[in-house]
């Protein structure tokens, strides 16, 4: 039984050591959303902050997976999304809302 409750502790921690690190991922995004995802991009594109986290995690996998062009940035988001995976999608909208 002590084996077992060890062993899912480590297990534990190295999943927590892997998981994907929202502020991290977000940095490459701040050049163009703002280091607060506070800019609104081309007086087009929304501020991040602005719309909820649900409407980020689509918009992004839309992106990656090639369906979304809103505001005619489905050329530049793609390449930018098509490098995330689904939790890191999950990790940088999670972050994202935090600065609100």
């Amino acid at each position: 039984m002590k084996i077992t409750h060890i062993t899912a502790a480590v297990l534990a921690l190295n999943l927590s050591l892997f998981a994907a690190d929202g502020a991290q991922i977000y940095k490459k995004c701040s050049a163009c959303h703002g280091k607060k995802a506070e800019l609104k991009y081309a007086n087009k594109v929304p501020a991040l902050t602005s719309i909820s986290k649900e409407e980020r995690v689509k918009a992004l996998q839309g992106y990656k997976d090639g369906s979304n062009d809103s505001f005619g940035m489905g050329k530049v988001m793609q390449p930018q999304a098509k490098a995330l995976s689904d939790e890191d999608i999950e990790a940088v909208s999670e972050y994202i809302e935090s600065l609100k």
